[in-house]
């Protein structure tokens, strides 16, 4: 179904995921209107969009997500909202407060503006990190939205976007005030890779300092499914067509969805080789200690940071946990997505790879500016 005439929030619109699924929405649906929600607006932000926005108004709308007033307004006359604004933290380096006001608070405050405002979809952007893995490292090779698994989060924030993960699917069917009901689902993507992408330009940046040769942080067994950018982008997109549709709405509304494509199954470390390869980068044949030992350090440098906590505030450069994340088998299909929100992957991997890597060798004179600057 389309959603040409409705009026679409993009939380977080100014980010990596936002920038691309807005322009998304300018390119294949013919919206009335678009609101950009972000903290700060810059006016790029909306002068890229031009060549594509046609009669479709764009709306920026500065505030902040833990401001309840201002999320009124926001949604107010609004149909369709795509919730993308979080706190991404692997680190455990932001308070706990603040990840839960903007990641639980926020959501719940977006949702309730919503339900007050009579927005008929709401489709929350999730992780795969909500599932896992847990602290024992159990794999999961393709799992699936019926899979069982033994889930225990350690990170701020996957805790975080478990919860508001639940709030929105719980209220999926709430009664609005004109008498309509509120469609919710939620979307789990895998590492989402691609132009724009910070985590993987910062590996690149490691890289570069170590001699052009990429850090191994993972074992090459411990195989994951990232998924590009535009492919997230097109499933939040169909997400929204389903919601509207009356028929489909009965199969997603309420549910999570994982979302994948066709990356090949590999480590972390092996996926940033793949596509910085072909930029002259090498990458570690081995981690840099046994794994064993490695979680050891891991041990020792979280106990040091809790003795410090009294004192001042560290923060460890990685955590057993991270280090168990990086290690774990962890796969899902995309075929649930597939089957009740209509979702097919609009990049093969191939493109994917190419655009990727053109956008880092885009990059590089800036980081390797910045090194020599150092």
């Amino acid at each position: 179904m389309s959603l040409r005439g409705d009026v679409c929030v993009v939380t977080g619109a100014c980010g990596f995921l936002g920038k691309r699924l807005v322009r998304l929405l300018l390119e294949e649906e013919k919206l009335a209107e678009i609101r950009l929600m972000d903290q700060k607006i810059s006016p790029d932000v909306l002068s890229t969009m031009g060549d594509c926005r046609g009669s479709t108004k764009l709306s920026p709308y500065e505030g902040d997500i833990r401001d309840g007033d201002f999320l009124r307004k926001v949604c107010r006359g609004a149909t369709v909202v795509f919730h993308l604004v979080s706190i991404i933290d692997v680190h455990d380096a932001v308070e706990e407060s603040e990840i839960y006001g903007i990641n639980v608070k926020g959501a719940q405050l977006l949702l309730e503006a919503s339900i007050q405002e009579n927005v008929l979809c709401f489709i929350y952007t999730s992780t795969i990190e909500v599932m896992g893995p847990n602290s024992k490292g159990e794999p999961i090779v393709n799992g699936t939205e019926e899979t069982q698994y033994e889930c225990a989060l350690k990170f701020n924030y996957s805790k975080t976007k478990r919860e508001a993960e639940q709030r929105t699917l719980q209220a999926h069917n709430e009664l609005l005030p004109n008498g309509a009901r509120l469609a919710t689902c939620s979307l789990r993507p895998m590492y989402i890779y691609g132009e724009g992408c910070r985590f993987l330009l910062g590996h690149v940046a490691d890289g570069i300092r170590n001699g052009n040769v990429l850090y191994r942080m993972s074992l090459p067994e411990a195989k994951v499914n990232p998924v590009y950018v535009g492919n997230v982008a097109a499933g939040h997109l169909q997400a929204a067509r389903s919601l509207r549709d009356p028929q489909r709405r009965t199969l997603a509304g309420g549910r999570f969805y994982f979302i994948s494509d066709d990356t090949p199954h590999v480590s972390y470390s092996d996926f940033n080789h793949a596509v910085a390869a072909p930029l002259g980068f090498d990458i570690q044949k081995k981690l840099p200690v046994p794994l064993g030992v490695f979680y050891v350090l891991c041990f020792i440098m979280e106990a040091v940071c809790i003795m410090l906590r009294p004192f001042v505030r560290v923060v460890p450069p990685l955590r057993r946990h991270l280090l168990t994340m990086l290690n774990t088998p962890f796969s899902f299909s995309y075929q649930g997505a597939k089957r009740d929100l209509g979702y097919v992957p609009r990049y093969s991997w191939e493109e994917a790879r190419t655009r990727t890597t053109e956008w880092i060798a885009s990059q590089l004179p800036k980081e390797r500016e910045k090194l020599r600057a150092k």
